[in-house]
Order: C-alpha cells, then structure tokens, then sequence
C-alpha cells in the first residue's frame, strides 16, 4: 500500500495533534458539600474570693485603726455575700481575738469606716454586691480598742473570708 504525499504529511500532525490533545489535562469540575457545626455554650454562677493581710503595727494601749480589702470576683450579674468568721485565735464574730502564747488582743472587723457595723459570717452581717465579671474590691476596716493587757508579744489571728452566691 502506498500513502500519497499528501497524507505522508498530514499524518505526523494528526498524530502529533492527538498527542498534544491528549496530553494536556483537562480542568476538573470542583464539587463541593457543606455541613454545619452547632457550637454552644452555658455560662453558670460563680464567684471566686482573695484577701489581703492586716496589719495593725505596734499596738500602745491606744486605739489602732486599720483596713485591708477583700477582692470578689463573679460572674456579670451573679449576686453574693460576703463573710468573716470568727477566726483561729478563741475569739468570736463579734470580739476577734489575736493571740500570743496564752494572751489575747482583741480587735473588730467592720465593713464601715465608723466602725459601726460588724463584719460576720451570718446572714444579716455579711457585705453583698452583684458580680460585674471583674474584680471588686471590698474595703476591710479593723480597730483594736485603748487599754487592753500590755504583754509584749507577736499577736495574730487568721480569718476566713467566704462568698456565698
């Protein structure tokens, strides 16, 4: 069999035409799904506590006034209360007590600069606020009363601060 010329010519460029087409990817047709995620969240009531220390300084026989705070934090619009105990040393919400050995000094924590309104741990002598979702900063003010026993001594009580909400 003979091939004329002119298909001896046209060949090469069919093959090479097939070649190239073939070779050549095609774009692929993207597809897509989709799904969605229900994401959810419960923000609950809760309030932490810390307090600073108090220190009266050297106590002379005459009236030592004091104040130290106590810092709350709650949730946006949780409402707490506050309280003091008695404390460690013997004494009660009423008339703290530190100690030194078997001597006692005693002092009163209130929650007014007059020295008025005692700072307790029942309802009625607790401190309220309602929780900002920051820090509150409550003012502690402590007063050790004149002419108590002069013993020479170190005196200290520990007092535990709750919130209840």
């Amino acid at each position: 069999m003979k091939f004329s010329n002119a298909i001896k010519s046209a060949l090469p460029v069919a093959v090479l035409g097939f070649l190239v087409l073939g070779l050549t990817s095609t774009p692929a047709v993207a597809t897509t799904a989709t799904a969605t995620i229900a994401v959810s969240a419960s923000v609950v009531a809760t309030c932490s506590i810390s307090a600073n220390a108090l220190g009266f300084g050297a106590y002379t026989g005459v009236v030592i006034n004091a104040t130290t705070t106590v810092s709350v934090y709650c949730t946006n619009t949780t409402p707490y209360k506050v309280g003091l105990d008695a404390g460690l040393s013997g004494g009660t919400v009423t008339t703290r007590a530190m100690k030194s050995g078997a001597n006692k000094l005693n002092y009163s924590l209130t929650s007014d600069s007059a020295g008025l309104v005692n700072w307790g741990n029942t309802s009625g002598s607790w401190v309220g606020g309602t929780g900002s979702g920051s820090a509150q900063s409550i003012t502690v003010y402590g007063q050790v009363p004149a002419l108590q026993p002069l013993t020479i001594g170190t005196y200290t009580d520990t007092i535990t601060a709750t919130v209840n909400y």
